[in-house]
């Protein structure tokens, strides 16, 4: 049970760069509410306070568009009377946090039993907290920004047979969490964030075509230059441009690593400990068994340094750990937290995910796809005919039976190199039989939150004309 009351907890001013890095006032109010709910009757409770700062600057010709800056505290209650629990939440960070206790455990005593609700066992809880280096203090100047939206976009306009800008942005943040737990966690981070982003337009009338490229990082050295992401969304748009349908078939597909990623995403989210505990998940009842060919692993790292979802602990103080999804083409795990652990009767993998509004729920860290033996041309050298994908439109994917149907754009392959541009084309199968024949190459890269290499699937249905 969810409420956002407006108490007379008003946000206190922040100017400066340095008070954005000061956590203490949050840290303070996240205590003072966890001892707040315990004088109120609660059984436990804890604390969330999340901070966001946010700087985007959107150019197009050549000039700035948008300039936008956001910024803004939020604090979330969660109270535990028996078996029955309530979350509140609030923006006002200011004052009266008796008020929102009380709110928070008369709600408690009127919600329904949850035999599976509850703060997750002390053992658990994280005692040390690396160094994962998510912090760039130097947050860009406005005009730093501007400079790189206009630098990007600039390049990809430098792009022979481009015809126009979709524009080019630039943005900066910092993001970070508090975390206090009645059973006497205490926790905290801050993430910061910059990427860069160009569309670039190629063609004229119904022939136009359009395409894109990004980089992203917690610390500004990180970033590819501005000039090499407007130079890549150019060459992606013009060589997209004049695409041929292709006859339905079956063939080999290969996924770029733009793409490649999202096949990740399919396998975890059926691996999600809500879905289980619903059995809502056409993986079910596959823990243990052989899903991929020998070899696979897919990481999920919440702990690697300067990594885009890195963090010590998740949203119930228990500390996480580097995990090994699927080992050798096996299914290890499921992604839990203390609830659906409990339902399923294990043990929480540190997996837990919250808002300030909301009571935790599973979810991934860094995850990646380990890279293979082969090069990318090397993956696709004996392919007489087969689609190389970069670009999937729509999300028809059913995770309840494991169905896969994706609107695709790409390159054609004939003899082991590509041809021509693809559009307006459906690839269809089943996810296991695309899990089973996955062959990943060499080129892995970590630019995302979810990353794979350049993906190899033994067969699938093209539907085209």
């Amino acid at each position: 049970m969810n409420s956002s009351p407006n108490a007379s907890l008003s946000p206190s001013p922040k100017s400066t760069t340095s008070g954005l890095l000061d956590q203490t006032a949050l840290s303070d109010l996240a205590q003072r509410l966890v001892e707040a709910a315990k004088r109120a009757g609660a059984d436990s409770a804890d604390a969330i306070a999340v901070r966001g700062v946010a700087q985007s600057i959107e150019v197009r010709d050549g000039k700035v568009e948008e300039s936008e800056r956001s910024e803004g505290d939020d604090v979330g209650l969660r109270v535990f009377v028996g078996k029955r629990q309530a979350v509140v939440s609030t923006s006002d960070i200011g004052g009266d946090v008796a008020r929102l206790a009380e709110r928070a455990v008369a709600m408690a005593r009127v919600a329904p039993d949850d035999e599976y609700v509850g703060l997750a066992d002390p053992s658990l809880l994280a005692k040390q907290f690396p160094d994962l280096d998510l912090l760039d203090p130097q947050v860009p100047s406005v005009d730093e920004l501007e400079r790189r939206a206009l630098e990007a976009e600039a390049a990809a306009l430098g792009v022979k047979g481009v015809s126009k800008s979709g524009g080019a942005s630039a943005s900066a943040g910092i993001g970070g969490m508090v975390l206090v737990t009645s059973t006497g966690f205490h926790g905290s981070y801050l993430r910061s964030s910059q990427s860069i982003s160009t569309v670039a337009i190629a063609g004229e009338g119904t022939g136009m075509e359009r395409d894109y490229d990004f980089t992203s990082a917690i610390h500004g050295s990180d970033l590819e230059s501005p000039a090499s992401v407007g130079q890549r969304a150019g060459e992606r748009t013009v060589a997209r441009l004049n695409p041929r349908k292709v006859a339905t078939c079956k063939a080999p597909v290969v996924f770029d690593p733009r793409v490649s990623n999202s096949l990740v995403g399919h396998l975890v989210g059926a691996v999600n400990g809500t879905s289980i505990t619903r059995k809502t998940s056409f993986l079910k009842d596959r823990l243990g068994q052989q899903l991929f060919d020998k070899g696979i692993r897919i990481i999920d790292d919440p702990l690697r340094v300067r990594g885009m979802r890195s963090q010590a602990f998740d949203s119930e103080g228990v500390a996480t750990r580097k995990q090994a999804i699927i080992d050798d083409g096996v299914l290890t795990t499921w992604l839990l937290d203390s609830a659906t652990a409990r339902e399923l009767g294990l043990a929480t993998t540190g997996h837990a995910h919250r808002g300030v509004s909301s009571s935790p729920s599973p979810g991934p860290y860094n995850l990646h796809l380990e890279a293979g033996q082969l090069s990318p041309a090397e993956l696709i050298a004996d392919i007489k005919e087969g689609f190389y994908v970069t670009d999937l439109i729509g999300s028809g994917v059913n995770g309840v039976t494991g169905d896969y149907s994706r609107g695709a754009a790409g390159f054609w392959i004939e003899n082991g190199q590509l041809t021509y541009a693809v559009s307006e084309v459906t690839i269809a199968g089943h996810l296991l039989d695309i899990f089973k024949s996955m062959v990943p190459a060499n080129d892995l890269a970590f630019k995302y939150g979810v990353n794979a290499p350049t993906v190899r699937v033994g067969e699938l249905t093209i539907a085209g004309r």
